[in-house]
């Protein structure tokens, strides 16, 4: 049988999980990262660091990096270069619209929709597109909602010939970051993979410091660590004070909330 699918793969903690998914149930995967001036491009290294790791492991992973920098100086996005600071906070708070950029799932389904028929028509088979938006997301990022993807699916079929081919696969849809995690441990043993090894090569922060490292105080990243804290392991990434330090700080976070 012949699985196919393509998977936007942003080097951040959940579509690197969904890639181990969707590795575990043999499928073979086309992954697709998007330069599109943020700043966290870290993370871009991340997703190139993963799929090498996964190659040496055995499992090779079709790779692509698409640039839209032309975008960046348009967009209106304290999450791009030249916007002001990203602000901390948990998810739920006002101020975390401030990290919204416009239309970004739509941009990046757009592509990740022709790259998957395309597949589809060439192999002649089926082709699922693999995304990482979980709950936590909903509140938000519009983009993230089950309404929109299934108005972006009915547009993308009334758009192409064959594109009942292409399907969505959201496993996370109704999820959590801990959810997300549970689902890497598992398929960490399924691929027999070193799970602190997969997770380094991730990020989540939103403001990494010059040298890479993640913060804790940004919504993502507090997300991520609740999420390590609740599965009872160490994040294996580094922090700029330390892994400590982090934890402290979000365990105080989760008193107070």
């Amino acid at each position: 049988m012949n699985k196919q699918a393509v998977i936007s793969l942003s080097g951040g903690m959940d579509s690197s999980t969904v890639l181990l998914n969707l590795l575990a149930h043999d499928y073979k995967v086309t992954a697709v990262s998007f330069d599109y001036g943020q700043k966290h491009d870290v993370e871009l290294e991340r997703a190139s660091e993963l799929i090498k790791y996964l190659d040496k492991a055995g499992y090779p992973v079709k790779y692509q990096r698409i640039t839209l920098q032309g975008l960046v100086s348009l967009l209106d996005s304290n999450l791009v270069k030249g916007g002001d600071d990203v602000p901390e906070g948990h998810y739920e708070e006002d101020n975390m619209k401030d990290t919204v950029v416009p239309n970004r799932n739509k941009m990046f389904s757009s592509i990740i929709q022709a790259v998957a028929l395309s597949i589809a028509q060439q192999e002649g088979c089926e082709v699922k597109i693999a995304m990482g938006i979980h709950a936590g997301d909903h509140a938000i990022y519009p983009d993230c909602r089950q309404e929109f993807r299934d108005s972006d699916y009915e547009a993308f079929k009334q758009g192409n010939w064959d594109a009942d081919k292409v399907t969505y696969y959201t496993p996370y849809l109704d999820g959590d970051k801990y959810d997300i995690l549970l689902d890497g441990e598992s398929a960490c043993k399924i691929l027999d993979l070193d799970f602190d090894e997969v997770y380094k090569r991730t990020n989540t922060s939103y403001k990494p410091d010059a040298e890479g490292r993640s913060d804790y105080k940004s919504a993502s990243s507090v997300e991520r660590i609740e999420a390590f804290l609740k599965l009872g392991r160490k994040d294996p990434v580094e922090y700029i004070d330390g892994w400590e330090t982090a934890k402290k700080h979000v365990e105080q976070l989760l008193l107070n909330h």
